[in-house]
């Protein structure tokens, strides 16, 4: 069987096999020293001899050729590389080829018990090499020496240190060997990052510099690359790019993963720092708010991790990190352009795309997504219409509802722990206001939804300020802000989250803006409605600076504006105290919604509708019901306590449950419930 000399597997098989014929020779070349000093003959060793012919022997049973065994040879081995990496004097390396034929041969042992006069001996020492080879020096074995620098050997350092064991680390064994895989101590926290096929044009010239900045230079001089911003995915595939451009692999590593004691973390980098080296790698940190709790810690841990290794060294974060010694370049990644993200989807969507008529703009402006993720809706939808095209089943609008529903899972923000979703299920008729709020309300989806059409095709967004879209909802508690919010999410089909701003508020200077950053950057992906709930706690009137308390405070308050006249999505905050808010605060929303406490009118028309239609009713009264001078909110819960009530008593809901959970909700309000209210509810037996 004839092989090609350009074949991929047979310059593999021949280096391999090249590479273990001359570790056998040099190996072979240490069992002789062994021998003379122990005054033995060569007749038991099994290990071969360097022969030209028989490793040319070898590769003709192989079928492999001539051609192909001096490209093998001309790669150089694995011993001879390693000599090369960590600068081994040829003392060190006969010392190493002392460990590694002990490992091999069961032989050996026997001989270096011989060959130092002491049965208890059968394994390397440092007396013994000092002994057998040409050239020794006392150096090799010094901590700082790159045997032990590296941990090439393992020393026993319970016993004096030339009669103390040697053994060889087993990744460098197995190196040796031309077997490759990750280091033991690495395999569990790092992983192989692969480079995507193709990035965007603004994420490959970023990837370009990343290579023009490590290319051609030494591990003590790469400076550290820094990439920030929210698009992780993003930073990853560009940190894969460069990379693949210096023919490097990447590691990444996610920081809860990296060691947070001392002495696991010095051992941890320096076997990351020999894996490098071996294998030509990169370590891409991973630090995009994945510490959790143990974030300080980790924070301590990457800080050690970048001010002490050399080597290629990336690090993913949101926000920039301090200063360090070694020289620090960053990145500030952005998800992909409009542009870019609209090129995306008509690679993505293929033909699908051609009959969607104008949508591809819509979801561009609404969903700031990944190019992966983009990616993988349009992989998907493209299956779905061809299913649909089979079966004559394609409707166009379920084809865009897809999309926009993929997109919207897609970009579900992850702030479980400052935000509540709320799901929304209120429609345009469940809201019980005068008509002047109707139309506010009204106008502020439409802005949500022409944002694309009035910022981009028109050109309004060239200035780019304010352009995101805020309101303000007052009102008494329970006159519907929560429901209005719902009734917009409905209407753009939009996720929709209450913040909690007990959890986003801190006393520490700092934090309240990192957990406002977390909110917004986590939205901002997909345009999430956010409804700050009872927003006077943390946007009240801005105090007059005596102290850097006062500053701070208003520093927190002028961040949030930024954020909110940047965000792309909808952001409500709500109060129950208008004046309680600062007027330039105010000046800076676009909307103002004034949630008026229902009038006996309003309040007849709620309790018509407060009882879904599954629900039994008998003889209501609304306008009775309406004497209750309670906002919405109040009526809905009296009528959910009514409703439990009658289904105990197997009946269905009448006056007298309602007048029951009317006292029960006055109680809870510490409001006294006069006759005028419930006058005429129930009959009175005479």
């Amino acid at each position: 069987m004839a092989v090609s000399s350009s074949s991929p597997s047979m310059h593999a098989m021949a280096w391999h096999e090249a590479n273990r014929s001359y570790l056998l020779g040099c190996l072979h070349h240490i069992h002789q020293l062994l021998e003379q000093k122990t005054g033995q003959v060569s007749h038991k060793i099994t290990t071969p001899r360097r022969s030209p012919f028989l490793l040319l022997r070898l590769f003709i049973h192989l079928h492999i050729t001539q051609e192909l065994l001096h490209l093998a040879i001309a790669k150089g081995s694995a011993l001879k590389r390693l000599q090369d990496v960590f600068k081994l004097t040829p003392f060190e390396v006969s010392v190493l080829l002392l460990c590694a034929g002990n490992e091999l041969e069961a032989s050996w042992g026997p001989l270096c018990a011989s060959a130092q006069t002491n049965p208890q001996r059968a394994f390397p020492t440092f007396g013994l090499a000092l002994a057998l080879f040409a050239n020794p020096h006392w150096s090799a074995l010094t901590p700082d020496a790159p045997l032990r620098r590296w941990q090439l050997i393992h020393l026993d350092e319970t016993q004096p240190l030339t009669v103390g064991s040697l053994r060889i680390d087993e990744r460098i064994l197995h190196y040796l060997l031309g077997l490759s895989y990750l280091d033991n101590v690495l395999s569990g926290r790092v992983k192989q990052v692969r480079p995507v096929s193709q990035l965007v044009p603004s994420h490959a010239q970023v990837a370009e510099q990343i290579a023009a900045l490590w290319g051609g230079k030494s591990p003590s001089d790469y400076s550290i690359i820094q990439l920030c911003g929210s698009d992780r995915t993003g930073k990853h595939a560009i940190a894969a790019a460069a990379c693949k451009q210096l023919q490097v692999k990447l590691f990444v590593l996610p920081v809860f993963l990296l060691p947070t004691h001392n002495r696991e973390l010095t051992q941890f980098q320096r076997r990351w720092e020999r894996e490098a080296l071996l294998t030509r790698s990169a370590l891409l940190i991973d630090d995009d708010g994945t510490g959790g709790e143990n974030a300080s810690a980790c924070n301590t841990a990457i800080t050690h991790l970048l001010e002490h290794s050399h080597g290629r060294i990336l690090i993913s974060s949101r926000d920039r990190r301090p200063p360090s010694h070694r020289p620090v370049i960053t990145f500030d990644i952005a998800q992909p352009t409009s542009q870019e993200q609209h090129l995306l989807w008509q690679e993505s969507l293929g033909e699908t795309g051609k009959v969607l008529n104008g949508y591809i703009e819509t979801l561009v402006s609404q969903f700031n997504l990944s190019a992966p993720t983009v990616k993988t809706i349009g992989s998907s939808v493209q299956q779905l219409s061809r299913k649909g095209s089979q079966s004559g089943e394609v409707e166009h609008d379920h084809l865009q509802q897809q999309i926009w529903e993929a997109c919207r899972s897609q970009a579900r923000p992850q702030m479980a722990d400052l935000a509540q979703p709320i799901t929304s299920r209120a429609h345009w008729d469940d809201l019980v206001l005068p008509v002047e709020q109707k139309i506010v309300l009204r106008e502020i989806a439409a802005h949500v939804r022409q944002r694309s059409t009035v910022y981009d095709r028109w050109g309004f967004g060239n200035g780019g300020r304010g352009l995101g879209i805020s309101a303000l909802f007052t009102g008494a508690s329970g006159t519907g802000k929560t429901m209005a919010a719902e009734v917009l999410a409905l209407e753009l089909q939009l996720d929709l989250y209450r913040i909690d701003l007990s959890a986003v508020v801190s006393k520490y200077i700092g934090e309240t803006e990192k957990n406002l950053r977390r909110v917004f950057d986590a939205a901002e992906m997909g345009g999430a409605i956010l409804l700050f709930d009872e927003a006077d706690a943390l946007f009240g009137k801005r105090s007059e600076v005596k102290d850097s308390h006062d500053r701070h405070a208003n520093i927190e308050v002028s961040y949030l504006l930024q954020r909110m006249e940047a965000y792309s999505g909808l952001a409500i905050l709500t109060t129950n105290l208008k004046d309680a808010l600062d007027q330039a605060f105010l000046r800076r929303l676009r909307f103002t919604v004034r949630f008026p406490f229902p009038d006996a009118t309003q309040r007849a028309e709620i309790w018509r509708r407060v009882f879904p239609k599954t629900v039994p009713t008998e003889d209501l009264k609304p306008e009775k019901l309406a004497r209750l001078n309670v906002a919405g909110g109040n009526i809905r819960n009296i009528a959910l306590n009514a409703a439990f009530l009658a289904a105990d008593g197997g009946e269905p809901v009448q006056m007298k449950h309602l007048l029951e959970s009317s006292r029960s909700e006055y109680i809870k309000l510490e409001k006294p419930l006069v006759d005028t209210e419930i006058k005429g509810w129930i009959k009175v037996p005479s």
